[in-house]
């Protein structure tokens, strides 16, 4: 089957009836964006067409592309996605991006959960009492990172050494990966997806990379992630990060 075919099916399977108006204003553009897309970087590596669009929301999240956002949050219900899969991979985004843009997207997910008839508020995923939030944080992160981010933290402003750390164990880790609704290996896959989007993280990449690899995702998996994000970050981010994965081996 060629790629027009393919993506011209593929993204029948994923949008169904969904109308875009680009279609009618700009074909040839739309065109090439589906034989790329859903002819091509949709068959490229080892993961489903579910992961896949739980990468692009994350990344349309951190990119603050609402229009695409919303239609790839349809098009996740489409293939069987849960409202609580697409919320949590939203979630995951805050730490990294900041709350202003994840509650742009939060408002987004509850439009179309709105349209498509999904009660709201949905089921909560939090799994600890508040006052467990380092506790648990650190039961999470130090299996993963041990003292990695501990040291990359060391050059703060003595005045930051303290409380820098703590929010990053509190937040990241204790607010956010103890919660249900997605595994700790699709957050982490997700935040590498996020790092690429944002560029100029370098450091960061590097850390998460070996992260990924120690909650048990295959090197196959990572580049499959990031090759995905190409058709919404460009060439550039996508090239940095790929250079970065390509070198990391656990210690």
């Amino acid at each position: 089957m060629d790629k027009r075919k393919k993506g011209i099916d593929k993204y029948n399977e994923i949008f169904g009836d969904h109308l875009n108006t680009f279609t009618e204003t700009d074909p040839d553009l739309m065109l090439i964006l589906k034989d790329f897309i859903f002819g091509e970087v949709f068959f490229i590596g080892n993961i489903d067409d579910r992961l896949r669009e739980l990468i692009t929301i994350a990344v349309l999240t951190t990119n603050s592309t609402l229009p695409q956002l919303k239609a790839h949050i349809g098009a996740a219900l489409n293939i069987e996605v849960t409202p609580i899969e697409i919320k949590e991979a939203i979630y995951q985004c805050t730490p990294f991006i900041g709350f202003p843009k994840v509650l742009n997207a939060v408002a987004i997910s509850n439009e179309v959960f709105s349209d498509r008839g999904i009660k709201l508020p949905l089921q909560s995923q939090k799994q600890i009492e508040d006052n467990e939030r380092f506790k648990k944080g650190v039961e999470i992160q130090f299996p993963i990172y041990g003292d990695a981010i501990k040291k990359n933290l060391e050059k703060l402003p003595e005045d930051q050494r303290e409380c820098i750390p703590r929010f990053l164990t509190e937040l990241c880790f204790g607010d956010f990966y103890t919660r249900s609704g997605i595994e700790i290996k699709v957050r982490e896959l997700l935040i590498l997806c996020v790092l690429c989007t944002l560029g100029g993280c370098e450091t960061q990449i590097k850390s998460h990379v070996v992260g990924n690899l120690k909650v048990g995702n295959s090197r196959e998996t990572i580049i499959s992630a990031i090759t995905h994000c190409l058709p919404y970050v460009g060439f550039p981010r996508m090239l940095n990060a790929i250079n970065i994965i390509k070198d990391i081996k656990i210690q």
